[in-house]
This record gives structure tokens, sequence and C-alpha cells, in this order.
């Protein structure tokens, strides 16, 4: 179970989504996508992430221009979410404002992929 420092945190983030974050979240939310239930900034382990479908294990992460500085960080941070199970998948803000269908088909792929994994 998460802490109540972390549980506070990923509040506080979803009160301060980013737009990208936004237009996803309303693609995603009540199960609008085959049924399946994604959750918005869930904590997992030490770090907050911006969706995650438990259902599936995965996680999706979006990525702005700040994410080509850190490119190190977010490859240790999906190492370390991937160590506990955990898919992640990045997605660019830019292809959620351009191609959201195309965004929510990928999603949809990989959520019925690793849910075949999952159940073998």
């Amino acid at each position: 179970m998460a802490e109540p420092k972390r549980i506070n945190q990923a509040r506080a983030l979803r009160r301060n989504d980013v737009p990208a974050e936004d237009r996803l979240w309303s693609a995603l939310r009540n199960r609008a996508l085959a049924g399946l239930k994604f959750r918005r900034q869930h904590p997992i382990a030490n770090f907050i992430v911006d969706f995650a479908c438990v259902e599936c294990k995965l996680i999706v992460e979006i990525d702005g221009q700040s994410h080509l500085d850190q490119k190190h960080r977010d490859a240790d941070r999906t190492a370390a979410l991937e160590s506990l199970g955990w898919k992640v998948q990045r997605i660019w803000n830019t292809d959620v404002y351009e191609n959201l269908n195309g965004v929510k088909e990928m999603l949809l792929i990989v959520c019925e992929q690793r849910l075949r994994e999952l159940h073998l």
C-alpha cells in the first residue's frame, strides 16, 4: 500500500495535470478503453506514474520536451518499474495532441498483449 505522503503527492499532481495528460485521461477514464480501468497519477513503489492499468500491469507515461534532457533518469525509472513487473509505455505529448486515436489503438494492443502474457 502506498504511504500517505505519496497519496497526497498524487492528489496534488491530479489537480495540476498538464494538458496532454488531461486529454489522454478523457480518453481513458471511466473504463472508456475496452472496459479497462486506468488510474491517474498513481503511486507505485517510490514513484508516481502518470497512468496505470493495474489489471494489465501497464504504466503510461506522457513525455514532453522537458524529457529530452532527462533520458538517463527516465531510463532508470523505467527499469525500476519494470523490475517490479510493470510494462512502461512512454508517449510523447505531441502524439496525444496530433494522433489521439492512434495512441488509443496502440494502448489497446499493448493492454491485450499484457493480459495474454499475465494470464498464461
